[in-house]
């Protein structure tokens, strides 16, 4: 039962919806013919919705309260016990191997274009996750490794022929190469510093394409970049796209193989240790100079990585393609999928990057909800849509 105070802030939150959202849900210029729509209808919906999302929000938070009391209990979150369930994961695992491999022959090429652009952005969230995640260093300015791995490619293909295959570890030793360009200036800087020297880092890469005319066409950009290709083979675009996938999923593996055998090797505790307590880390004995070093450097590499196959997929790129917002999103990926957390990451991508486009049938309302969902998101799964589990380590003796 509603009590009469849940209904009265029900209703003032109706109207206070209503009052935010009258610009866009009520008036409309029809530029066609110069003149204003009223559309009162949607004041009517608006204020309807307001009511019923507050009293769900007001359920939501009572259970929200409830979860953090079984958190203090030591109960183990739902999702988390599934994953760990091995009756659950293993059909789970083989499940999504099966739906991958038949993704394109079951879904149209726009559907399978739209998710290689999420598995690129797997790659870019699981690179960035190195350096925000797990090492704890603030990168605003990783888009410049995502830029030099495409130009990297585009630039070795026109001036010297070079195809895909020579491209992809080229790309990313010279993402690796200016990721540690990057880290040497900023090793005594932290926090909001070094997020700004970061981002200053991006806008310059970024400037220099797109003013460097003999260097990289400038905002013209670069076209007929080749498509990965097997040698003998002739691809339709539609076999091209399809291959790109393939070879996506085969990337996106091999990262996350990687990035978990770092995360739980030598060096992946130490970016731990750095991440929680950088006096602490040096005191234990750990070189904050190579562990911040090779952060950046790895982080980076699968940034140029990424960017050969984004230049491989459109065969066109100019320096618009790597503007600052492009750095938000793969850090909203890692912060909504959950810092550390590679199945967050995974999983931040695919919501971050399939849910705007999925969101067209809302038409102008897209965006609108698509950020009514990450502000519910954000306030009810802050950690992330799967945090980090801290690792423990028990050690039992045995009794004689």
């Amino acid at each position: 039962m509603m009590s009469f105070e849940k209904i009265k802030k029900g209703a003032l939150a109706g109207i206070w919806f209503i009052f935010l959202t009258f610009p866009i849900m009520v008036i409309r210029v029809n530029t066609v013919e110069n003149i204003i729509e009223w559309r009162w209808m949607n004041m009517l919906y608006a204020g309807v919705g307001g009511f019923f999302m507050s009293i769900i929000w007001d359920e939501l938070l009572r259970k929200q309260d409830e979860n953090k009391n079984k958190a203090v209990t030591g109960e183990m979150p739902f999702l988390q016990r599934m994953m760990e369930n091995k009756n659950v994961r293993l059909p789970s695992i083989i499940g999504l191997v099966i739906f991958a491999c038949v993704f394109p022959y079951i879904f149209s090429m726009y559907q399978t274009n739209i998710m290689i652009s999420a598995l690129i952005y797997i790659m870019l969230g699981l690179g960035l996750n190195i350096v925000i995640g797990l090492a704890g260093l603030l990168d605003l300015g990783y888009v410049a490794f995502y830029a030099v791995g495409a130009y990297s490619y585009a630039l070795l293909n026109m001036h010297f022929g070079l195809n895909f295959w020579f491209a992809l570890p080229i790309g990313a030793a010279l993402g690796a190469t200016f990721g540690m360009l990057l880290g040497y200036p900023v090793l005594r800087l932290k926090g909001d510093y070094l997020a700004i020297v970061t981002l200053g880092f991006g806008e310059i890469i970024r400037l220099v394409l797109e003013n460097w005319n003999a260097f990289s066409e400038g905002p013209s950009g670069i076209a007929n970049i080749p498509r990965p290709s097997i040698p003998g083979i002739d691809f339709t675009l539609t076999q091209a796209t399809i291959f790109i996938y393939f070879l996506m999923i085969v990337l996106v593996i091999f990262t996350i193989f990687m990035v978990n055998r770092l995360e739980n090797s030598r060096i992946g505790r130490a970016w731990i240790a750095l991440r929680e307590d950088e006096i602490a880390c040096q005191a234990m004995g750990i070189d904050k100079t190579k562990t911040k070093l090779t952060a950046f450097s790895l982080g980076a590499t699968w940034a140029g990585m990424a960017g050969v196959v984004f230049a491989a997929k459109t065969t066109f790129i100019n320096p618009a393609s790597f503007t600052i917002w492009e750095s938000v999103m793969i850090l909203c990926i890692v912060v909504i999928g959950g810092m550390g957390s590679i199945p967050g990451v995974i999983v931040g991508a695919f919501f971050l990057i399939l849910m705007p486009e999925y969101l067209r049938a809302f038409s102008e309302y897209r965006m609108l909800v698509f950020g009514a969902v990450l502000v519910i998101m954000m306030v009810f799964r802050p950690g992330g849509l799967i945090a980090n589990v801290r690792k423990t380590y028990q050690f039992k003796s045995s009794e004689v």
